[in-house]
């Protein structure tokens, strides 16, 4: 029986097609050519997937293409679908030459619009994922979403570099992530999605931030009560200066104590140029005389000095090291995310910085090159005394995430563009 001959499918073992059924990832099929018959018949590419909002499971109905260059769209019902192939998807010829434009629909969801990249809630704990991928079900003329991965697998098919496996596929039962409302979830391009909260894990920074932005009033207060110290403190670093000041102004003392002490001086001193001058008094009492000194100096100069604005937490190798070796290096568990954006090639006698790897060459090249055959030579660099003005002008030339900070051509640190450009771009809207 096939698993989508029910109303309520069965769904088999997501690891494993059958006979009449297959399991697809949407990444695989975004972009894939749409041909009207035959394979040179191309009409256009898959810019997104329509499903129809269910209690079970939301079922295809059709395929949206956006040309471009003033084009007008099109809209392929599911039922003109003929088959999905590796190279193309083939649908019946159109009528009159071309399928009607996309018209939204109410309680219609599509997947690159409305779920890939969209934030998953613990409405629980507050503690949030990121939709990477969507697993979807064929079976028999019809398709089913029946997944959302958030692994890392997911983001790499994104961007089509599926073939390099880096862990398991973390793949979420639909019937685990339903829309909290089928009206906002139509109408709105901010999805957002429920889970239990044994089934999330923590997220980045930078998409906390995301999801405090997206709430607001006591549902952002209690989203942000529930994190943990060290996720609360990055979540506010990296959350918009009208974020920062509602969430501080909310904040009990010893909440707020525990927080700051999670914080560099350099993102301090950032917080406080955002907030009113009551309340940076009032958090600036809160910590060590000698963090508050060092503040007071800094926004005092507005111009930190690089060795001031600096992380000593990056990653290193030497030429001779094996690509495959410090991908092994990148996978420990305690490995923050903003470490490995760059691995960064010294000699090891007296840290004397040689070159420069970015994460994405690593992931692409062969695990037994070693890392002095792709690294990038010579390398932009900041120097221990330049300004942040300095810094931020470099930033904005070469647009980088990252830029080392090298005293005698030797690297001490550090600093992280959202350290730098947020800080001056906080200070110019406030």
């Amino acid at each position: 029986m096939s698993p989508l001959k029910n109303s309520t499918p069965v769904i088999p073992d997501p690891h494993v097609s059958g006979a009449d059924y297959r399991f697809l990832f949407f990444s695989q099929l975004l972009e894939r050519r749409v041909c009207a018959g035959k394979i040179k018949d191309k009409i256009g590419k898959l810019s997104d997937l329509v499903f129809k909002l269910s209690e079970a499971y939301p079922e295809a109905v059709g395929l949206y293409l956006e040309h471009g260059w003033g084009k007008p769209t099109e809209f392929i019902p599911w039922e003109k679908v003929v088959k999905i192939e590796d190279d193309a998807i083939f649908v019946q010829p159109p009528e009159g030459g071309a399928y009607p434009p996309f018209i939204d629909q109410v309680g219609w969801l599509l997947l690159n619009d409305h779920l890939m990249g969209r934030t998953i809630l613990d409405m629980d704990g507050r503690r949030i994922e990121v939709v990477n991928d969507v697993h979807l079900l064929e079976s028999r003329g019809r398709m089913i979403i029946v997944h959302v991965d958030i692994s890392f697998n997911g983001f790499l098919r994104k961007w089509h570099l599926g073939k390099l496996a880096w862990s398991k596929d973390q793949l979420i039962s639909w019937k685990y992530v339903q829309p909290l409302s089928l009206e906002d979830a139509s109408t709105t391009d901010a999805v957002v999605l429920s889970l239990p909260r044994k089934m999330v894990k923590d997220l980045p920074s930078e998409d906390l931030a995301d999801a405090l932005e997206q709430l607001s009033g006591e549902e952002q207060q209690a989203f942000f009560s529930a994190l943990d110290s060290e996720s609360a403190a990055d979540a506010l670093a990296e959350a918009e200066p009208r974020v920062q000041r509602q969430i501080i102004a909310n904040l009990r003392h010893e909440r707020a104590q525990t927080i700051l002490s999670e914080l560099s001086v350099t993102q301090l001193a950032d917080l406080f140029s955002v907030l009113p001058r009551d309340h940076m008094m009032n958090l600036m009492a809160l910590l060590p005389k000698e963090s508050a000194s060092r503040i007071s100096a800094i926004l005092s100069e507005r111009e930190g000095h690089a060795t001031a604005l600096m992380s000593s937490k990056y990653v290193t190798a030497v030429k001779t090291d094996t690509v495959g070796a410090i991908m092994r290096k990148l996978r420990t568990p305690d490995r923050e995310h903003e470490e490995i954006s760059y691995v960064y090639v010294i000699n090891p006698e007296d840290n004397l910085l040689l070159g420069v790897v970015d994460l994405r060459e690593l992931v692409l090249a062969d695990d037994n090159a070693t890392i002095g055959s792709i690294m990038t030579s010579p390398v932009v660099a900041v120097e221990s005394d330049d300004l942040r003005e300095d810094i931020a002008e470099l930033f904005a030339k070469y647009h980088y995430r990252m830029l080392p900070v090298v005293h005698q051509d030797k690297i001490i640190g550090v600093v992280h563009y959202n350290h730098i450009m947020k800080g001056l771009v906080m200070r110019a809207k406030t």
